[in-house]
């Protein structure tokens, strides 16, 4: 067995405190500033890596061994990493998987992503549950430059303001793209607002012709395209930076069938009159228990979001709680044919226990 950390440059966080966590440097040697946060799936760190929802964000995985089964083609979410840095304990430098084609540090490096490796990502867990999700800055460099660096890495941090950023600006499509099954039965819109690839896949398995339109499409051109339901999709960043987005679903209730997934839970929210809050360090990974409030039945749910719904108005009916704190995690509108959820019903890697969610969308269109 070869070691498991691959790099011995100098991997540098900085907190806007000043306060410096040093370790082994993966990836590649750049500056990346973000939003620490973390996930504690076990598996899935590709999916995680590739999901644009963690855009403007620094990911802790706090599973202890990453990397072990490589990297893959088959476990893209998008079509690049979106995370600004990544932090592990330990990087496995030898995986083994028959799809694998690619080391973690060496993934990294193609996405131009810095990491660290040999911190102790259990504590900094702790860290941000107690004192909520705090803006960091990440660096891969020579020791010989760890002095230098540290104060403008520090600089970098205390000037970043998540809040003010449009991410999904950044991570949606900028044409609209189509996907067409063999066999066509209805016609989607997904408002791609940093959408996952698998929900598309979903969608096509289905049956339905997927047409992935920007976050920022108005009603009036998503109606052109003669839906037989709208989708709002996953993203990153402040649910109230979209108005846009939220002006369009509002147009559209009532007029076709809508499921929202995750940030699109939030905007339907907001068309419909809630409000949202940001979570002191959010919901990420692949356990997360979600109760239905009139069966008490509970999901097992795949998460990642930092923001939630509340005060949400009569027109509404709240379906889901976060069976751990208690926060919003579905919504359900009879009167405007419309329903969303906070977590992902696509998984990838998993679980799939709200996966037939999609099937309820599609009963729905009728």
């Amino acid at each position: 067995m070869g070691k498991n950390i691959v790099s011995e440059r100098v991997g540098l966080l900085v907190f806007s405190d000043g306060t410096i966590l040093q370790g082994k440097g993966l990836g590649a040697s750049r500056q990346g500033t973000g939003e620490l946060v973390f996930n504690t799936s076990m598996t899935g760190y590709q999916e995680a890596l590739t999901d644009p929802s963690y855009a403007g964000q620094v990911l802790v995985f706090s599973y202890p061994l990453i990397g072990n089964y490589g990297i893959s083609a088959s476990a893209l979410e998008s079509r690049q990493v979106w995370v600004e840095g990544v932090i592990v304990s330990e990087a496995a430098a030898t995986p083994h998987h028959y799809e694998s084609h690619s080391s973690l540090d060496a993934f990294l490096q193609k996405e131009n992503v810095p990491g660290i490796a040999g911190l102790d990502t259990r504590a900094l867990v702790h860290l941000i549950r107690s004192g909520g999700v705090k803006p960091v800055a990440i660096d891969v460099m020579d020791a010989s430059e760890v002095g230098m660096r540290a104060k403008q890495l520090q600089a970098a941090a205390k000037s970043f303001q998540y809040g003010d950023i449009n991410f999904v600006e950044k991570v949606s499509v900028k044409h609209a793209t189509t996907f067409i099954p063999e066999k066509s039965r209805h016609a989607i819109v997904l408002v791609d607002c940093g959408a996952k690839g698998s929900i598309a896949t979903n969608l096509v398995q289905r049956d339905c012709t997927v047409h992935q339109v920007p976050y920022d499409t108005s009603a009036k051109d998503i109606l052109a395209l003669k839906p037989d339901g709208v989708m709002f999709s996953n993203g990153p960043g402040d649910p109230e930076t979209l108005q846009a987005t939220v002006k369009a679903c509002k147009e559209l209730l009532g007029q076709v069938p809508i499921f929202g997934i995750c940030l699109g839970h939030q905007i339907l929210g907001q068309a419909l009159g809630a409000k949202t809050f940001k979570l002191k360090f959010g919901h990420r990974g692949g356990n997360h228990a979600v109760r239905d409030v009139n069966t008490d039945k509970i999901m097992i749910t795949s998460q990642n979001h930092g923001y939630a719904v509340h005060k949400i108005p009569p027109v509404a009916e709240e379906w889901l709680v976060n069976a751990m704190d208690g926060t919003n995690e579905g919504l359900t509108c009879d009167k405007h044919n419309a329903f969303s959820v906070q977590f992902h019903p696509e998984a990838n890697p998993g679980p799939y226990d709200a996966n037939t969610l999609f099937d309820q969308f599609i009963e729905k269109i009728g």
